[in-house]
């Protein structure tokens, strides 16, 4: 499987199939930079990032948040993500900020003639969290509902020591007709922001869609 990335959107070629995945991020959300081709060009791009987020922030602030977003790209290659997008608001007095991620894998052999049924087997065995299988506009996906722990790395915690802390999450597993599967991913480490975030997610849920090379429309398996 190859993948190409675009403005909102994805290509999956898997077996000479491609499959063209877009969706509709909301007004505020900032982009992470994905598409880098040197650790130095990375980060001028996140230096460039923070000076928009927090354009009154003093440059070590600044310089501090970039390195903090530089530490999770690790995990984006590990996880194979290839957008990752945040927006930061205040909800009832609270400032929170949720994080959409998106990435591609491929299925299996045996779960190809029943991807849908497969992934959501899969996902149960793993018992991560609440699995449902939903119906989304573009099709049949699966949801994975839950919470993990993750950690700042003491080189970048203010203490001086590794930080744990608690993030909940939505996922949305979406098989698409050449064997892979698009995953949608929305973490937020602020339960304030939870019911708003969970909305915002799915609103983005409804807006994917999938299209050929020829830009036509394509279905889904189930």
């Amino acid at each position: 499987m190859s993948t190409a990335t675009s403005e909102n959107g994805l290509a999956s070629v898997s077996e000479g199939e491609a499959v063209h995945v877009r969706w509709i991020m909301p007004e505020g959300f900032f982009e992470l930079p994905m598409d880098v081709e040197s650790i130095d060009e990375l980060a001028d791009e996140l230096i460039s990032l923070a000076r928009r987020v927090m354009p009154d922030a003093p440059e070590s602030m600044q310089y501090q948040w970039a390195a903090l977003c530089a530490g999770n790209y690790d995990a984006f290659v590990e996880g194979g993500i290839q957008y990752a997008g945040f927006v930061i608001t205040e909800v009832d007095g609270t400032r929170c900020t949720a994080t959409v991620h998106v990435s591609m894998t491929e299925l299996a052999d045996e779960a190809r003639l029943r991807p849908t049924l497969a992934t959501a087997g899969a996902l149960r065995d793993l018992g991560q969290g609440e699995v449902t299988e939903i119906d989304l506009p573009c099709g049949p996906a699966v949801s994975l509902i839950g919470a993990r722990q993750s950690v700042v790395d003491a080189a970048l915690a203010p203490s001086g020591h590794d930080e744990p802390f608690w993030t909940s999450f939505i996922q949305a597993h979406v098989p698409l007709p050449n064997g892979t599967v698009v995953v949608l991913e929305m973490v937020t480490p602020t339960q304030e922001g939870w019911d708003v975030f969970s909305a915002m997610f799915a609103g983005i849920l409804k807006s994917l869609c999938f299209f050929d090379d020829k830009g036509t429309p394509v279905g889904l398996g189930t």
